[in-house]
């Protein structure tokens, strides 16, 4: 029986917490393979672990009168955006390969989710270069889903430690288009309409049931208890 945690929309700075913290437990063999969809309580740009510089601006960025977080992940890559996005977590282990194929094997249950919405995604194939840019979906790469108009629609990363992988990705729902100019300097195209006529609730239902049928489990639906928020508010303490 794996767990399911219903939704929560809370800051870039909690949900990075709740990831850490549910990836240590599961580590320490106390909580079961778990995933967990979210979204953001306001803008922010989360960096990837290794990424140490990034524009001035950003310290800076504004919209709709509301400043923009900038919060590290535990995870590698670049830069996202989290705005109009809803976003992904599988705490696991026990998978076996290369890091790119253990991408694939946990994505699929994303590229099957979307495809009972009908929205067929397929893996990007940027090369090399794209590590010089310093935004996660400015490429696409073998990492990252893409729609067959060439929309990045999901950009993942990962973690792995002690045989456990932490992976969550980005899923660019209605994104503001203005504002992504203003982080990133370049444009990007609307998603598809097909998209946006999507309910957010119906999208979870979608990949939830794939993942249901992907990884051969049922999962337990249960929120996080005032222990668990209170060891996830500690850890952050003690990370300060």
């Amino acid at each position: 029986m794996w767990r399911l945690i219903p939704t929560i929309d809370a800051t870039g700075t909690i949900q990075m917490a709740i990831d850490r913290w549910l990836l240590h437990q599961h580590i320490l063999g106390k909580i079961p393979p778990t995933l967990r969809f979210y979204t953001w309580s306001q803008p922010t740009i989360s960096l990837g672990y290794h990424q140490r510089h990034y524009p001035e601006h950003w310290a800076s960025l504004v919209w709709h009168e509301r400043p923009i977080d900038i919060v590290k992940r535990p995870t590698g890559g670049r830069a996202v955006l989290h705005q109009g996005d809803l976003t992904y977590a599988f705490i696991g282990s026990g998978f076996t390969g290369k890091r790119v194929e253990i991408y694939q094997q946990i994505c699929q249950f994303l590229i099957d989710g979307w495809r009972s919405i009908d929205i067929d995604l397929q893996y990007g194939t940027a090369g090399t270069g794209y590590i010089h840019n310093p935004n996660c979906f400015g490429t696409a790469t073998s990492a990252d889903l893409v729609c067959a108009d060439g929309y990045k629609l999901i950009g993942s990363a990962q973690l792995i430690k002690s045989g456990a992988i932490l992976q969550h990705g980005s899923m660019r729902l209605n994104p503001d288009i203005e504002l992504f100019e203003k982080v990133f300097g370049e444009s990007i195209s609307h998603p598809p309409a097909s998209i946006l006529q999507l309910s957010t609730q119906t999208i979870i239902d979608a990949l939830t049931d794939a993942a249901r049928s992907n990884f051969k489990i049922d999962f337990d639906l249960r929120e996080l208890s005032d222990r668990e928020w209170s060891e996830i508010k500690s850890q952050e303490l003690a990370l300060d």
